[in-house]
């Protein structure tokens, strides 16, 4: 999904790899090994790709078909959400269910311990 993305923004710009590439800060193979599906950018160069093609992170990753970048005025998402979004994404649905119930036991413990104080 991502490299499919990608390579859509980039043809729709009528850019060459290598310019996108070159703007983000990475070798023009790696770019393309993105582009065919055979690599996966870290947080950061995902992050980038996003702000290069003016798209968001979600749009990317296939959560979202709506290629618009993401509203200035919400609030942006942490490194950390990002990541854990973009390794959420890779998870089945009973996986992420699962992931889910942690998360809200976490929650849970930690506002147990704020209420002792």
């Amino acid at each position: 999904m991502l490299g499919d993305r990608l390579k859509k923004q980039r043809t729709l710009r009528k850019i060459r790899q290598e310019d996108v590439a070159t703007k983000i800060g990475i070798a023009r193979t790696t770019y393309a090994m993105y582009e065919q599906n055979k690599r996966e950018p870290d947080n950061e160069t995902l992050q980038k790709l996003a702000d290069f093609f003016d798209v968001s992170v979600d749009y990317l990753l296939g959560r979202t078909d709506d290629p618009a970048s993401i509203n200035k005025s919400e609030r942006p998402l942490t490194e950390l959400e990002n990541l854990f979004f973009y390794e959420l994404d890779k998870l089945s649905e009973e996986d992420k269910k699962k992931a889910l119930e942690h998360v809200r036991y976490l929650r849970y413990l930690a506002e147990k311990e704020n209420n002792k104080d």
